[in-house]
């Protein structure tokens, strides 16, 4: 129970880093260029990542999977100035709406990425969680803008990312690696394009940029060990609370109150994933009855013989 309660904690602790890091991006939108804010809060992020892995016993920047990480890493940059530009030209928690649905994708393409059994519940909830999508847009698909582009361009490259660090961390063990590479590449990209759009900065907001780099490293340390300690099917529904914490930075720091379209559209994605969520639940449990089923009936066919045998 401890250990349960203690997920719970570290899950909603990662909700709040991750929306506090999503409100600053959105801050630092509002005044300078993607390459500003990424190739210095990732140079920040790569030294932490490095010095955990000098100070951690059995912590190692070394990857075998070489392919797929640098899949991992350009789609992390892809995804990185695509939720920049989103946030940009978006209100704050519509785009949660999207990051909503990146669960949802990932059932989805586990199948063919992972070789994972399909689902056909996954499309199911994907359909109904994209549907919430138009409510963002009463107007039908006429009122499409640049930002919805740029949200489902950085919700498809950040599940694709998502999913070629799962499908890395089934043959390794190496999270201070999947940090690090990423954002290196992150880093190297984002300095090249630097000298082109550089803005002199106060110190409040290179202070920014450091939080930013601490909360983002936090939660993703935060979560990896909150998911040791909570099934991922529970850590999941928790996970949807960092739209409360959206909303909250949302309308203190930048006055926007989301309207009933948003809600509506965030609470289809959120249904949606709690469905898979129970289905996976199910499945379970099913597995592990047939499995008590097969080894009780083993257990009474083996049982005359020995007895036979005394």
């Amino acid at each position: 129970m401890k250990a349960t309660t203690m997920g719970a904690v570290l899950v909603i602790l990662y909700t709040g880093m991750m929306a506090t890091a999503d409100g600053i991006t959105k801050f630092i939108a509002g005044g300078y260029a993607a390459p500003q804010l990424f190739a210095l809060s990732s140079a920040l992020v790569v030294l932490m990542a490095a010095t955990a892995a000098r100070s951690t016993q059995g912590g190692t920047l070394r990857i075998s999977s070489v392919k797929a990480m640098i899949a991992r890493s350009v789609l992390t940059v892809f995804a990185a100035v695509a939720f920049f530009k989103a946030f940009q030209q978006m209100p704050f928690a519509d785009v949660f709406l999207f990051i909503g649905l990146m669960p949802l994708i990932a059932a989805a393409m586990s199948g063919p990425l992972l070789g994972e059994a399909p689902r056909p519940l996954a499309w199911v909830a994907l359909t109904i969680g994209a549907c919430g999508i138009f409510f963002l847009m009463p107007g039908g698909v006429s009122g499409l803008q640049a930002g919805h582009a740029w949200a489902f361009l950085a919700v498809l490259t950040g599940t694709g990312s998502m999913l070629l660090a799962r499908m890395i961390a089934r043959v390794e063990r190496a999270p201070l690696a999947q940090v690090f590479w990423p954002n290196l590449a992150l880093m190297v990209v984002m300095a090249a394009a630097l000298p082109f759009v550089w803005r002199p900065m106060t110190l409040i907001d290179a202070a920014w940029i450091v939080g930013y780099a601490v909360a983002l490293f936090g939660a993703r340390y935060v979560v990896a060990e909150a998911l040791r300690l909570l099934p991922a099917y529970v850590a999941t529904p928790l996970m949807n609370l960092q739209f409360v914490w959206m909303v909250a930075i949302g309308m203190v720091a930048f006055g926007e109150v989301p309207g009933s379209g948003t809600v509506l559209g965030v609470m289809m994605v959120i249904a949606s994933g709690l469905w898979l969520v129970v289905e996976e639940s199910l499945m379970r449990r099913k597995a592990g009855e047939e499995a008590a089923a097969q080894a009780a009936s083993s257990e009474g066919q083996r049982n005359p013989a020995a007895i036979a045998a005394e």
